[in-house]
């Protein structure tokens, strides 16, 4: 097994808050005889999409005046699943008061470990059918957070109005990723309901990435990847393939468009960060997770890639370039 990276991340402020109600297991006292919650947050790999989900969950928290009060310990497990459990046990088993977990397959693994710590997801993109929540508006058990589901549609809508000409989409997904599934089948429906054709390349890991996207070269006028972990960890082998033959790739994420992509109706991690923040204060404050509807991102963000418009021989115009967050 690698060896799991463990990065402990130890918050203070001066800001004293009231004490603590909801998370009595598992609390550290500090030499000052404060209790402190001990939060674990999880992610399945290093990527830019969850560093930032990551980053900004703590530096929220900050903002909320919880910094001299919550002791966080970040774990990920290097892109091996087996280490998810690894680590969430680890978390069990240390007494955490809350668990944060980052993407869906986290979130399906601590819910699985345990049906006492409370648990609040980040960027598990479709819960329910990930079988975290039977009800997004009233969690039954320890579980809720914040959904990344991207808009599908409004992705091909945009990609219709920049690449009017396409034709014939080419899907590259983990086909183990529940959220990356949920997504091609949104694709694929508003591929059938508008007559365009797709092909599909499925991976199980990121060194398949490169094979799965020259099968689509000749075959696809564009590429539309979803929010998937796997892909976006590799995501410059992607992108680059792609540039080369001058095919546009669609993908779920701003990060996916900062590393090459050409353009996205994203998610914007920074303000998902803030919510699952917000949600975990609360759990702090004593709210019952039962209380807490599960939230879906507020805010959605077009973006574009210039440079990556310029490598495939797209023009932009001086409107498009106002209207959209331009990556150059």
């Amino acid at each position: 097994m690698k060896k799991l990276k463990a990065v402990s991340v130890i918050l203070s402020l001066s800001l004293i808050l009231g004490a603590f109600t909801g998370c009595s297991q598992g609390t550290k006292i500090d030499k000052k005889g404060n209790e402190k919650v001990k939060i674990g947050i999880v992610q399945p790999i290093e990527h830019p999409s969850l560093n930032q989900i990551r980053e900004s969950i703590i530096s929220n928290l900050d903002e909320l005046g919880l910094k001299d009060k919550v002791e966080i310990t970040y774990k990920d497990a290097q892109g091996d699943p087996s280490n998810i459990n690894t680590i969430v046990s680890q978390f069990v088993g240390d007494g955490m008061d809350i668990i944060v977990p980052i993407a869906t397959s986290p979130a399906q693994s601590a819910a699985a470990a345990t049906k006492d710590i409370p648990i609040v997801f980040a960027a598990a993109s479709y819960p329910v059918e990930a079988g975290l929540v039977k009800d997004v508006t009233k969690p039954e058990a320890n579980v809720t957070g914040v959904s990344d589901a991207i808009d599908v549609n409004e992705i091909f809508n945009l990609a219709k109005t920049l690449t009017p000409n396409v034709k014939i989409y080419g899907f590259i997904y983990n086909s183990g990723e529940v959220n990356s599934v949920a997504a091609i089948e949104k694709a694929k429906k508003y591929c059938d309901d508008n007559k365009l054709y797709y092909v599909e390349a499925t991976i199980t890991n990121s060194s398949e990435l490169l094979q799965a996207t020259q099968s689509l070269i000749g075959k696809a006028d564009a590429i539309f990847t979803p929010t998937d972990n796997t892909v976006a960890s590799a995501m410059s082998v992607l992108s680059g393939e792609a540039a080369k033959a001058k095919i546009p790739v669609y993908t779920g994420a701003d990060s996916m468009v900062k590393d090459g992509g050409f353009a996205t109706v994203g998610v914007d991690y920074d303000l998902l960060g803030k919510q699952v923040a917000n949600m975990i204060k609360k759990v702090i404050d004593g709210e019952k997770i039962e209380n807490i509807p599960v939230e879906t991102l507020s805010e959605y963000t077009k973006v574009i890639n210039a440079a990556t418009a310029e490598q495939i021989g797209i023009t932009l115009t001086e409107e498009q370039l106002k209207e959209y967050q331009v990556i150059k």
